[in-house]
């Protein structure tokens, strides 16, 4: 079935259907996960760790939109429960690596399962060629906003100093 839309359709309601979808999709996923004993802090690190082996708590921070210091305490956790390692950085003292730890391939894989399914059934009554579209459309988005994100935002000017 093809959608025609027309120039004048409202998308005002974009943002917050993407946020909305989202966050049902992370409820949902929570909800099936549950019985890992994991937050969603907790999986998300773990799953960009996965990603992104060898990356700094700084790093993990601004993937996951969270304080630094809030990512050090789920981290905290995660290593008291064997599921992650920090390793020293060889170029920098101060920094710490994390790595998944072996403990954490069975969680991992439980996770993967959860999400397929739940992609699965969130996806069942949507077609491959609508799909494609909307993964087009996303991407598009997507990097219209990394653009604007990297534009330069300008600095407040300075205040002036009153002269005694």
């Amino acid at each position: 079935m093809d959608i025609m839309v027309s120039p004048s359709v409202d998308k005002s309601a974009f943002g917050y259907t993407v946020a909305d979808i989202t966050r049902l999709f992370r409820r949902v996923f929570d909800r099936r996960a549950a019985h890992l004993g994991l937050t969603r802090a907790q999986w998300r690190a773990l799953s960009r760790i996965e990603r992104a082996e060898g990356t700094t708590q700084a790093e993990l921070a601004e993937h996951l939109d969270l304080e630094p210091i809030a990512v050090g305490r789920v981290i905290d956790r995660l290593v008291q429960a064997g599921f992650v390692e920090r390793r020293g950085d060889p170029d920098d003292r101060r920094c710490w690596r994390l790595h998944l730890a072996p403990k954490s391939s069975e969680v991992m894989a439980k996770m993967k399962r959860i999400a397929s399914t739940l992609r699965e059934d969130v996806l069942a009554e949507v077609g491959d060629e609508d799909f494609a579209r909307a993964m087009r459309v996303l991407a598009t988005v997507k990097n219209t906003l990394s653009e604007l994100d990297r534009e330069v935002r300008p600095r407040a000017p300075a205040a002036k100093k009153s002269k005694p």
